[in-house]
């Protein structure tokens, strides 16, 4: 596990593609047990370590993750992300190149739970959501774009959604079109960076998560100063 950021009242870590970030029905060991244990080591805290679930990543989705590590921080953390005042920057792999350079995607989301997929539609219906992304096209390589992403809406897999809907599913998503699932079974999805204003203190966090290691991404290396 790897620490981004810590003082007393959050903590910032890196996920890996495949860790799960709050416990599920599959019964393995999630990403908020590990940083509780991280935190009752460093600190040597006595008993039940506090520690509040602020917002999750997809499994085989890489990248930043916060935490509270105070019930006032994970209030005003829980309440900035419902308003939207959380800024967070996506990158993803996808083979086949948008049409636009950059562009606005707007759909209207529908999630169907027993498949866990959500499917995008032009127009609004029944038990829609609407999904808004802003991305644009920062990095090719041989094969593949890299394609950054900037969030107006928290849906289901609304990247996922939104991109494979424009013909561009991200490397290794099966569930959305790809041809190929990646030999670890993530998908090329990375929570790149998050800014937010610190819920306690009120200064500016900015807060970069490192690549994923595998061998598509070190193509971008040079874009995001990991060399």
């Amino acid at each position: 596990m790897t620490v981004l950021y810590e003082d007393n009242h959050i903590i910032i870590v890196a996920k890996q593609a495949g860790e799960i970030v709050q416990g599920d029905k599959t019964g393995d060991r999630p990403l908020s047990d590990m940083v509780k244990a991280y935190i009752k080591e460093r600190y040597a805290k006595p008993g039940e370590v506090f520690l509040g679930v602020v917002h999750r990543l997809d499994r085989p989705v890489s990248g930043v993750v916060v935490f509270a590590r105070t019930s006032k921080a994970l209030a005003r953390l829980n309440e900035m992300f419902r308003v939207g005042t959380v800024a967070k920057t996506y990158w993803a792999l996808v083979q086949q190149a948008p049409r636009l350079e950059e562009a606005t995607l707007e759909h209207y989301l529908v999630r169907n739970e027993k498949q866990n997929k959500s499917f995008a539609y032009d127009r609004e219906r029944p038990n829609a959501k609407k999904a808004v992304l802003d991305y644009r096209v920062i990095g090719h390589s041989d094969r593949y774009h890299l394609v950054e992403v900037h969030l107006h809406t928290g849906r289901h897999h609304q990247i996922r959604c939104q991109l494979a809907a424009i013909g561009c599913p991200i490397r290794g998503d099966l569930k959305y079109g790809a041809p190929r699932s990646n030999p670890d079974g993530s998908i090329s999805l990375c929570a790149r960076s998050i800014s937010f204003e610190h819920p306690v203190s009120h200064k500016q966090i900015y807060v970069e998560a490192p690549l994923p290691t595998e061998g598509p991404w070190q193509a971008f290396a040079h874009l995001s100063g990991s060399e």
